[in-house]
């Protein structure tokens, strides 16, 4: 994981998963990072080109985060960023080609390097943005994040956002398993290996009681964006 979080060049695990957590605890309010309620740019990339809402500091500081502190591989990664993102987002995926299958060094880099990271972030930042924005809300109608089937596809299953939302604590992020999602697949092989553990599912009959009291499943909550 600290090596996927290097390739991608998306801050260390240890700043992700306070950012995600914060996300989480005060969606859509101004303590929210990327609070969608600021617009689709704000949402998608926007935030990172402005300074943290003083909300988004003051009420982060509630977040426990005891636990990344404590794990010595993630403080390890966190502390030594900036020098391992170099070689793993830039170095390594232009090095493989030119000496794999002889690419010149010019495309290597441009494609596998820089081509892959930007199309990689903006289909991480529809999470953020286009799927807090547009879909359904069978779980929740009453929150913004909604079922994004194109962001699921973009995304690698991260779409299925009003699931995420009401049950984030599914490791799949997802109700339907490995549709549109190869990072449930990879996890589940991961699982397969011994090498993923304590992945926690809801079950059907809890998701179809949530589903019952507080989803919409109609043709307008495709529209909702409040």
């Amino acid at each position: 994981q600290n090596q996927n979080f290097c390739l991608q060049f998306q801050n260390s695990v240890f700043d992700w998963a306070r950012d995600h957590r914060a996300h989480h605890k005060f969606s859509e309010t101004d303590a929210d990072p990327h609070n969608a309620k600021r617009g689709f740019f704000f949402a998608h990339i926007g935030w990172l080109l402005v300074k943290k809402h003083p909300e988004v500091k003051e009420k982060g500081k509630a977040v426990e985060l005891m636990d990344l502190k404590n794990d010595p591989v993630i403080a390890f990664q966190h502390r030594h960023y900036l020098k391992l993102v170099i070689p793993f987002c830039f170095i390594l995926p232009t090095v493989v080609p030119v000496y794999a299958w002889g690419e010149s060094a010019f495309v290597a880099f441009y494609v596998a390097a820089v081509l892959r990271y930007t199309l990689v972030l903006n289909a991480t930042w529809l999470v953020n943005s286009a799927a807090h924005m547009w879909g359904q809300r069978p779980y929740d109608h009453r929150i913004n994040p909604a079922e994004n089937m194109a962001v699921a596809l973009c995304a690698t299953g991260e779409g299925f956002h009003n699931y995420h939302h009401v049950f984030p604590h599914d490791y799949s992020t997802s109700e339907y398993g490995w549709r549109l999602n190869l990072t449930t697949m990879f996890i589940d092989s991961m699982r397969w290996l011994g090498l993923a553990y304590d992945c926690r599912k809801i079950p059907d009959s809890v998701v179809e009681r949530r589903r019952q009291r507080t989803g919409n499943t109609d043709a307008h909550s495709a529209g909702h964006s409040d």
